[in-house]
């Protein structure tokens, strides 16, 4: 049994995802058995949550033991988890704070799978969100695209602009009022009929920045619902983007100096399809 207290008005699917990564592995079986109160009123359905309401998760043993990521680098400073697809950045922030102290210092999405990092130290934290922004911090990532790219690599430029009200962005080719610049590098690294395998560097970092730069140049990610191609993902039976968040690497200052140099690797790959 879990408990939780909403934060803010939602509902309760959402709740679940942001807050208990394994209730929401077993949402649905949760609700036809009813093992989720609100209030101390079970719920059959997704409803509406109301922030400080008490939401109790009736999760069994084994529920509530399977994993929401597991662990490629720890030390006293530094947490690297491997994040599974279907855990929301925020659930797995929550869940690592009831062991103690860990600080949230980016962010993927929720369907991306792969490295993510979190601070254990307000130290920490306060170095890494400032190696984030300055970009002393290398991500580079795999995915599984359309494969309809004239180039076998490329850095993209182009203009992000955000839809706050549809939690959406819009991809331009010129500037535009509000748009943000966005840098996105790829190389092909093996085809796979209509579908490639590629890796990307980002040289800027915004939201669904790979997801929506890829579909502006008609290459969306395999599997992504919102950017992708319906008739692919359909063929593939693809629900959840194929992207992994695959390299770390730092270039860091002062007493965190010591993890320059290394490779950090997500064990996420893709298999031939």
């Amino acid at each position: 049994m879990k408990t939780f207290t909403a934060f803010q008005d939602t509902n309760l699917k959402d709740f679940t995802d942001s807050v208990y990564p394994q209730g929401s592995f077993c949402f649905s079986a949760l609700l036809k058995a009813k093992d989720i109160k609100v209030n101390g009123v079970r719920a059959g359905k997704n409803m509406p949550v109301k922030r400080g309401d008490e939401v109790i998760y009736y999760t069994t043993k084994k529920q509530e033991e399977k994993p929401s990521h597991t662990v490629v680098y720890e030390d006293e400073n530094i947490y690297i988890a491997d994040k599974f697809s279907g855990v929301s950045s925020e659930a797995l922030s929550t869940e690592l704070s009831s062991r103690g102290e860990f600080y949230a210092v980016h962010r993927l999405d929720r369907n991306t799978q792969g490295l993510i990092v979190f601070a254990k130290t307000k130290y920490a934290e306060d170095k890494l969100n400032k190696a984030f922004k300055e970009r002393a911090v290398q991500k580079t990532y795999i995915a599984l695209c359309k494969n309809s790219f004239k180039e076998s690599g490329a850095t993209l430029c182009a203009y992000l602009l955000k839809d706050e009200s549809k939690g959406l962005v819009k991809v331009f080719a010129s500037p535009q009022k509000g748009a943000e610049k966005i840098l996105t590098e790829y190389s092909v690294e093996e085809q796979r009929g209509d579908i490639a395998l590629v890796k990307i560097y980002l040289h800027t970092g915004k939201t669904h920045q790979i997801r929506a730069h890829f579909a502006f140049i008609g290459c969306p990610v395999l599997g992504d619902e919102k950017y992708g191609d319906e008739a692919l993902n359909a063929k593939y039976s693809a629900k959840r983007q194929r992207l992994i968040a695959k390299y770390l690497q730092f270039n860091l200052e002062g007493s965190l100096a010591y993890l320059n140099g290394k490779t950090f690797e997500s064990g996420f790959s893709f298999d031939k399809q």
